[in-house]
């Protein structure tokens, strides 16, 4: 079985640094695993790598489609595979990177979470029943997938949608297609490192310097621009930064006051990311109190990387 490194963790962590330096360390590539940054123009407000740190070590899985696009984690993992299965052909080492641990634990599964391709008909003719009945189609939920239902809030309409297509699609709920991936074996061999602060009120001061960042470097510009061209639509809409930020566009609140919301949602989101990967079984964590440790970090990761290869 080809191994893989996993380098995960919360936002503003310090991923996408580490995951740079371990390529450059083990001669390797990257494969980003961030539901956001497969979205082209959607820069700044996910915190996608910068030119020059694509320079530093090849990225896989950036800037894929376009906003609007209907995208998955079946063809996340499909696609990200193939960037995989080149990137060991050529006898480089793999470095998985991001925080959206849905997308690595199917790349590593290397199976589907539910039936083939999209059934357009089907997903059209549901969306009009949401717009016309959100919570009998919730009902349903509850009723054919009572699993799935409760892991999912009511009006989550991407997600209730799409457990009732695959059930109208197969007759089969769509916990019982997870369940299956859960129970295959892994297509690789991870080492699961996690990079966060040791404390949270770093973690979170971490995140407002991001934020403030993201400004300085002109997120409202970008927001303004996606916005005005059509191009926030769909999954991308939802994105963390471009939501807050249309708030200011559209007059409903101070600049300043969307980017506080921007802070909290950010920080709400770092606590989701924490729990999900608390659960991951083998994951290895490493922790800094300050920047001026971060040297050293890569060093006990680098290490710990080579003893595994």
């Amino acid at each position: 079985m080809e191994k893989v490194i996993v380098v995960a963790g919360p936002t503003a962590a310090g991923k996408t640094a580490l995951a740079i330096e371990l390529a450059q360390a083990l001669e390797g590539e990257i494969v980003s695993a961030d539901s956001m940054q497969i979205y082209r123009r959607l820069d700044i407000g996910t915190a996608k790598p910068t030119w020059e740190e694509q320079q530093q070590a090849r990225h896989h899985m950036i800037d894929v489609i376009w906003p609007g696009e209907e995208y998955s984690v079946s063809l996340y993992a499909k696609q990200a595979a193939r960037c995989v299965e080149d990137i060991l052909e050529r006898g480089k080492r793999v470095i998985v990177c991001g925080g959206t641990g849905l997308y690595i634990e199917a790349l590593l599964r290397g199976t589907d979470f539910g039936p083939g391709g999209q059934n357009t008909l089907l997903r059209r003719q549901l969306m009009e029943e949401w717009e016309k009945d959100p919570q009998a189609l919730w009902q349903e939920l509850m009723r054919v997938d009572p699993e799935k239902s409760r892991k999912l809030h009511p009006q989550d309409q991407k997600r209730v949608v799409r457990a009732l297509e695959v059930f109208r699609q197969t007759g089969k709920p769509l916990s019982w297609f997870e369940e299956q991936s859960r129970l295959a074996p892994p297509k690789y061999e991870a080492l699961w490192l996690g990079v966060r602060p040791k404390e949270r009120s770093t973690l979170y001061e971490r995140i407002d310097h991001r934020v403030t960042k993201m400004l300085e470097e002109g997120l409202l510009q970008e927001t303004r621009q996606l916005w005005e061209e059509g191009l926030l639509q769909g999954t991308a809409l939802q994105a963390i930064a471009y939501k807050e930020m249309l708030g200011f566009l559209r007059g409903e609140c101070s600049l300043e006051e969307s980017a506080d919301l921007l802070r909290r949602k950010s920080r709400n989101y770092a606590k989701r990311q924490l729990t999900y990967f608390s659960h991951v079984e083998g994951l290895r964590w490493l922790e800094y109190e300050k920047p001026e440790d971060f040297p050293a970090l890569v060093q006990i990761a680098t290490d710990f990387a080579l003893s595994w290869l």
